[in-house]
């Protein structure tokens, strides 16, 4: 969270990879009538929910930061889902364009286990005091919610153990364009050798 991996993922897009979001698929799949949110009410209870019936991200959040044996329930629902879709858009676009360089763009590649199912792991690496600065720019939260949620997440450290190739997201935004130029390249050019 905050590393920068999404804007990574836009210089990958506009080198021409095809990007996966998983982000987006989490929330498409938690829309009113989609039976993910069902499943997360039946866990969670109706105060997950907003007036109008849609996913109260806020309180669902409050939920899962003070409980962490919650966080393992919403993993449950929704990880083998967003994988489910992420393999279905996969399999569409190679059908279409067999050598097509894919990027999924998930913060949770290595926790879902959803790192098995891909070719390469990039992760992307920021210092602490960017991410937060990132997160807090996004105005949804403070300064303790974002130390809170990155301290939750796996560390740099033990996610690089995963890595094929790491971006340093650490200096400038053109910086992390010219990584992601070189990264592409070796991506196409290992497609090439195939």
């Amino acid at each position: 969270m905050g590393s920068g991996k999404s804007l990574a993922a836009k210089y990958f897009s506009e080198q021409g990879a095809h990007i996966i979001d998983a982000d987006q698929l989490s929330r498409d799949l938690v829309r009113p009538g989609q039976p993910a949110l069902k499943e997360i009410v039946d866990v969670f209870g109706e105060p997950i929910l907003d007036p109008s019936g849609n996913l109260d991200r806020e309180a669902l959040a409050k939920i899962i930061f003070e409980h962490t044996d919650k966080k393992s329930a919403l993993e449950a629902i929704l990880h083998p889902k967003v994988i489910a879709k992420e393999q279905e858009i996969y399999s569409n676009i190679c059908e279409n364009n067999p050598s097509a360089i894919v990027i999924v763009d998930a913060a949770l590649l290595i926790e879902s286990g959803n790192y098995m199912n891909v070719d390469k792991v990039v992760v992307v690496q920021s210092r602490e005091e960017q991410q937060v600065q990132r997160i807090l720019s996004r105005g949804s939260q403070n300064y303790d919610q974002a130390i809170a949620r990155i301290k939750n997440q796996m560390s740099f450290e033990e996610k690089s153990q995963y890595a094929d190739f790491i971006l340093d997201n650490q200096s400038q935004l053109e910086d992390l364009r010219h990584n992601v130029q070189k990264l592409y390249a070796k991506l196409l050019e290992a497609i090439n050798i195939r």
